[in-house]
């Protein structure tokens, strides 16, 4: 078709604009792991990038998941971004690189997402910080607070 004017067609198909089903069947396996979830208490994930999804479907699966009420945003080796869905426990996570490109994109079907829980050793590190911030300061200044 190339030359004539025509639509140009993509041998890839994350690069179509067709909705191939992919996002019902994604929503079935996330309906899967939520049920195992409230049952056993079991987390998991879906890895997105792994998935013959096209534009469309991803765009369709995140239509059908809707906003949730959380977003949170890291700036760790990279932006991560963790979007809570409309269903409880089910959130959209996507890394991007340095350059901005996405790494890898998921979705977790978890409480909360274990990228934006504190590390015990980061929480002791905040805690001696804040001691310390404590200790520089005045006494009238520290009393104040």
């Amino acid at each position: 078709m190339a030359g004539h004017g025509g639509s140009r067609v993509s041998g890839a198909p994350c690069a179509s604009d067709r909705a191939t089903g992919m996002a019902y069947s994604v929503l079935a396996e996330i309906g899967r792991l939520l049920e195992a979830l409230a049952t056993d208490g079991r987390s998991d994930a879906i890895d997105l990038r792994s998935l013959p999804l096209t534009d469309a479907d991803r765009e369709q699966l995140l239509e059908l998941l809707g906003p949730g009420e959380v977003t949170a945003e890291l700036d760790v080796a990279g932006r991560s971004t963790v979007r809570e869905t409309a269903f409880a426990g089910v959130w959209w996570i996507c890394h991007r690189g340095a350059d901005d490109r996405v790494a890898s994109e998921e979705i977790a079907v978890c409480p909360v997402p274990s990228i934006v829980v504190s590390h015990p050793a980061d929480i002791s590190a905040a805690a001696r910080r804040i001691q310390q911030t404590l200790s520089e300061s005045t006494p009238g200044q520290a009393e104040a607070s």
